[in-house]
């Protein structure tokens, strides 16, 4: 890790340039959050509640189920927003005080509510673009064809040309929504809970930050989509650890990245 300062802007924090080494500390560090603070019942909470509506709409409504993947993934777009909780809890442990769950919503009662709240608001806007290019890319492909069902969805998609198109151009949509995501946020929710910073001045931070580290970005963005895969196998049980294990290493991961 490098603690010179690329391109500072006036008043602006300084980012720092980052290694491999430092995404490994992070994940080491968030795992050590995971035992000492663990959340995995508080993410099944709202995790589970929320799978189970978009399951049941669509097995109500096939029409639904061309979103069904791109709503689970679009999910991620509004991870760092439920994660901010993680975020003062990891914060609160590096100063060594009271880290107990009463303080997990301390961001939303004071400095910390109006950027998170217009940070929310961006995010939001992203899912909803998102989900909305996910259903064009539909009408587009296999929408043409025959509405997809449930029954022969995963026929539909792999066996059909259309099906095949749906899933090429979904998926490069997706990532670009992924990589967007990961450049306006990586940095700027943490940053809202950490500083008393305007939402602008995160973001610009944020993309800041992301720029300076490209390549070791792109790798933290592999490392991340991995665990959520593996995460979600069975069951989507294992994202009850994985989300929390990531919020708590986003938050170290931003302490590496920013000077504070």
């Amino acid at each position: 890790m490098s603690s010179i300062p690329v391109d500072p802007r006036p008043s602006a924090p300084a980012v720092r340039r980052i290694s491999g080494a430092d995404l490994d500390w992070a994940l080491s560090e968030g795992w050590k959050d995971f035992n000492a603070k663990r959340g995995d019942i508080l993410v099944l909470a709202v995790l589970y509640p929320v799978l189970g509506l978009l399951a049941a709409a669509i097995a109500l409504n096939d029409r639904l189920l061309p979103v069904f993947f791109p709503l689970v993934a679009g999910l991620t777009v509004m991870g760092p927003a439920v994660a901010a909780g993680f975020y003062e809890i990891a914060r609160r442990r590096d100063l060594g005080i009271s880290s107990s769950w009463t303080h997990f919503f301390d961001p939303l009662n004071g400095r910390s509510r109006t950027p998170l709240v217009m940070l929310t608001l961006m995010s939001l806007v992203f899912f909803t673009v998102w989900i909305a290019a996910a259903w064009i890319v539909y009408e587009l492909t296999l929408g043409r064809v025959a509405p997809m069902t449930v029954a022969g969805g995963f026929q539909q998609l792999f066996s059909t040309p259309e099906g095949l198109a749906m899933v090429v151009i979904g998926n490069a949509v997706g990532a670009v929504f992924a990589v967007l995501t990961v450049f306006l946020t990586l940095v700027s929710f943490p940053m809202v809970v950490d500083k008393p910073v305007d939402a602008g001045t995160a973001v610009g931070t944020s993309v800041r930050a992301v720029s300076a580290n490209i390549p070791t970005v792109a790798s933290w963005g592999l490392r991340v989509a991995v665990l959520l895969v593996l995460g979600s196998l069975p069951l989507f049980i294992g994202l009850a650890v994985v989300l929390p294990v990531l919020g708590y290493a986003t938050w170290h991961l931003y302490t590496r990245l920013v000077e504070r």
